[in-house]
């Protein structure tokens, strides 16, 4: 065969091909076949490109993905250089609702001086061997506490392009001393319909882990069972697979900084999030 310069006779032959393709899938037995040259895909919500959005998501209801054991996305919080490059975590990016916020920001610390991005990251890491023991599969959006971003709209991406599961960022607080324990946040109203239903679910999922592993719920939200529905935050409305956020506590408040600065107090709220995930995997 020639070069793909040489001949027209390939062109003809592709289009032979075309149209036989066609004809076989008018036919009521080949129905379900397509031509060569399938139309364009409808574009992602929130103007994600088809890469950004990637394959179709197969764990809305929380079951297995159709290819393997269930991906799950952790997304722990800021970074740890993140204070050292303001520069680039300032920058704006799309919020998922048609404007802009900051890339990303430092997060809290303890009076102490603990930083929620150590926090974050030690206890995302715990989860991920405990959902890895169990067949889970898991990536992270960072891999180290040392860099700064990604961007909270890269994060998105990040579970977006994996088809994920669940995805679960994790945070800490920092507000009044006075104020206590967890909530769940997850975007609403819903952009698409894994906000719709299963991010809700993995929400009410994740509050229950937390509550059976005997973790207080918030008492400075309105909600008594935990919930925090926001449209503010980016890395949950250009989710385009269940996604929530945990505030896993308060570390401006004694008792809680105390624990999260310590291996056994990370080592309860790990359990406490795989209880929530494997709970929502398992319905």
């Amino acid at each position: 065969m020639r070069g793909s310069g040489g001949s027209d006779s390939l062109p003809r032959l592709r289009a032979h091909a075309r149209r036989v393709a066609a004809a076989l899938c008018a036919g009521i037995l080949l129905a379900s076949c397509s031509t060569a040259d399938p139309a364009p895909s409808t574009p992602p919500p929130n103007g994600a490109s088809p890469a950004e959005r990637g394959g179709e998501h197969r764990g809305g209801d929380g079951g297995s993905r159709d290819d393997g054991p269930p991906l799950v996305v952790l997304d722990p919080g800021h970074n740890g250089a993140n204070a050292e490059h303001l520069d680039e975590i300032e920058r704006r990016v799309p919020n998922g609702r048609g404007e802009h916020k900051q890339c990303n920001s430092t997060g809290t610390s303890t009076d102490d001086g603990y930083g929620e991005h150590a926090f974050n990251f030690a206890v995302a890491e715990q989860v991920r061997e405990r959902l890895t023991a169990r067949g889970v599969r898991v990536e992270l959006t960072r891999e180290d506490d040392e860099g700064y971003g990604p961007c909270v709209d890269e994060r998105a991406a990040i579970g977006n392009r994996a088809g994920a599961d669940a995805v679960v960022s994790i945070h800490a607080d920092g507000t009044a001393p006075s104020a206590s324990g967890f909530h769940v946040i997850y975007s609403d109203p819903p952009l698409n319909e894994a906000q719709r239903g299963p991010a809700v679910r993995l929400a009410h999922a994740m509050a229950e882990g937390m509550t059976d592993a005997g973790l207080p719920v918030a008492d400075y939200i309105a909600s008594d069972e935990g919930f925090d529905p926001r449209d503010d935050l980016a890395g949950l409305n250009l989710s385009t697979v269940p996604a929530v956020l945990v505030e896993c506590g308060n570390m401006r408040n004694p008792a809680e900084a105390r624990a999260m600065a310590s291996p056994e107090g990370r080592a309860h709220y790990a359990d406490a999030i795989t209880r929530g995930i494997t709970r929502y995997l398992d319905r």
